[in-house]
């Protein structure tokens, strides 16, 4: 829920320093922005990025030097987490404001504008305030642009991802075909510049937008696609990553002896994906090809970081940074999302905001990280409090002015994961809790066991602590909401619910 927003000095004091230097100086755009104009908010979207970023420490290989310049500006989220490890319900519980377990809205396989037809985006609350929003590359989930959110979209309103070159033989470069397998599970080197690239066109279109002079403030969405796969990025991003040097995740054998069956078959959904890159020897050249994709997405944020500098919003521009869920490399014989482990629920989110910003008047304190347990959830409440707008009744964030401020404030507040109908990760600072759909838990102890190795769901020592969390769960959560999406051969049909799960289990059906 919301809470009272504070009280705020109706005339910041940066803005009043701006108007002094403006006096003194003569005009000069940035100043006179800041002194007269709501913040602008550039809001950077990073697909299927998990922690492997230098800032987080979760690849000792990683380089993405725009992604540590950004974080050494302002505050960095160390446990932020989403709502849905995967794309769909991850976006729309963002974007919305309303949580999947409110909504209905579970899986990537559905119509998330069917399952919630009135609600208001962020985006569009923003336009609803007389800010200009636009958008380029992936914002909403794949196919489902929304229209209606934008002023203007790029390549267009409905379709918001322009195209990459594709390797020949694409699909099947480096991992030959199963039946379950995701098409694009694939990577390669390209030999293409930079500019070839959809994201590339995303970027440059975004920064004309932000070399723009502005009448109102602008809202500026900007959705990166990789490291979603497949993992094609030009070759020289490739080659920052010798394939003979590369490093593994970290992993245990039988890491699934005390995990219960429903987590087994999560873990080796479509396929197994893990047997599959074992026997095709690709485990490296895959960690490289992401490696890749996530160098490739960090230059594009740099070019994003660059124009904004440059411009003349710098001094009055909100920077929020997110990815939308993890992702798995092995881990338990796991590969991609779709899975609550803390590696796939959690998340990258950072935020930059200017001195005089509304609802936070000295602004971020740069190089600050925040241990807190945040959810994506959290950014629609925090980016209308920060740009000074009317408070947006019914959403079920939180706003993090409180911890933009104080990284450090108190802040007691568990972090509640949805994946499908009836299966929940609950993530507090140190305890994290899991219960699928047939009533299985998993526990773990993040402090002493941060590769999630030992389940303590069935240590009487840990019984109140699983019992505190699992009291955190919806007691009455909405039904699965029915859409025509159709589904493709390599879809694994969306669970309903306990009812529907015995009935596959017992038909041998695909779960």
């Amino acid at each position: 829920m919301n809470r009272p927003q504070r009280s705020r000095n109706p005339i910041p004091r940066a803005w009043v320093a701006a108007g002094l230097l403006l006096a003194a100086c003569g005009p000069d755009p940035a100043i006179e922005e800041a002194a007269t104009r709501p913040p602008n908010v550039l809001f950077i979207s990073v697909d299927d990025l998990n922690d492997w970023i230098e800032p987080l420490g979760g690849h000792p290989q990683a380089r993405t030097p725009h992604l540590s310049r950004l974080a050494a500006e302002g505050v960095l989220f160390t446990r932020a987490m989403t709502p849905s490890p995967s794309c769909n319900p991850s976006r729309t519980a963002l974007l919305t404001g309303t949580h999947a377990y409110n909504s209905g809205m579970y899986s990537n396989y559905q119509w998330w504008r069917d399952v919630l037809p009135d609600a208001v985006t962020l985006p569009r609350y923003f336009g609803d305030n007389g800010y200009r929003v636009a958008g380029a590359g992936k914002i909403f989930h794949n196919n489902q642009p929304d229209p209606r959110s934008w002023d203007d979209y790029f390549p267009s309103p409905e379709e918001h991802m322009p195209s990459s070159p594709r390797p020949p033989g694409e699909g099947t470069v480096n991992m030959p075909a199963f039946p379950d397998m995701y098409g694009a599970f694939d990577w390669a080197p390209l030999d293409v510049p930079d500019e070839a690239m959809g994201d590339h066109q995303s970027v440059a279109w975004a920064i004309r937008q932000l070399e723009r002079p502005r009448e109102r403030p602008f809202f500026l969405a900007v959705g990166i696609y990789r490291p979603h796969l497949p993992w094609y990025v030009p070759r020289k991003y490739f080659e920052m990553f010798p394939l003979d040097e590369i490093q593994l995740p970290r992993r245990l054998e039988n890491d699934l002896d005390d995990v219960p069956e429903r987590g087994v078959e999560i873990a080796h959904r479509g396929g197994n994906y893990h047997a599959q890159v074992l026997a095709a020897d690709q485990w490296r050249p895959a960690v490289q090809g992401y490696l890749a994709s996530v160098a490739f997405a960090d230059a594009m944020v740099g070019r994003l970081l660059d124009a904004l500098d440059r411009s003349p919003h710098a001094a009055n521009t909100i920077v929020v940074l997110w990815s939308d869920h993890g992702w798995q490399f092995g881990e338990k014989e796991h590969w991609r999302k779709f899975a609550l482990w803390d590696n796939l629920t959690r998340v990258v989110l950072m935020f930059r905001a200017p001195a005089g910003t509304p609802g936070l008047p000295d602004g971020t304190p740069a190089g600050s990280r925040s241990g807190r347990t945040v959810s994506l959830l959290d950014l629609y409440p925090t980016l209308v409090e920060l740009a000074g707008l009317p408070a947006k009744p019914g959403l079920d964030g939180r706003s993090l002015a409180p911890l933009l401020e104080d990284p450090g404030a108190a802040w007691d507040r568990p972090v509640i994961s949805t994946y499908q109908v009836g299966e929940y990760s609950v993530r507090g600072e140190r305890f994290h809790y899991l219960r699928y759909v047939d009533g299985s838990e998993e526990l773990y102890d993040l402090d002493a066991d941060p590769e999630e190795w030992t389940n303590l769901a069935a240590d009487p020592r840990y019984a109140e602590e699983k019992a505190r969390l699992g009291a955190l769960l919806p007691t009455d959560p909405a039904p699965f909401v029915e859409t025509d999406y159709p589904l493709m051969p390599h879809h694994i049909p969306p669970l309903r619910g306990l009812d529907d799960y015995l009935q596959r289990k017992a038909s041998g059906a695909r779960r």
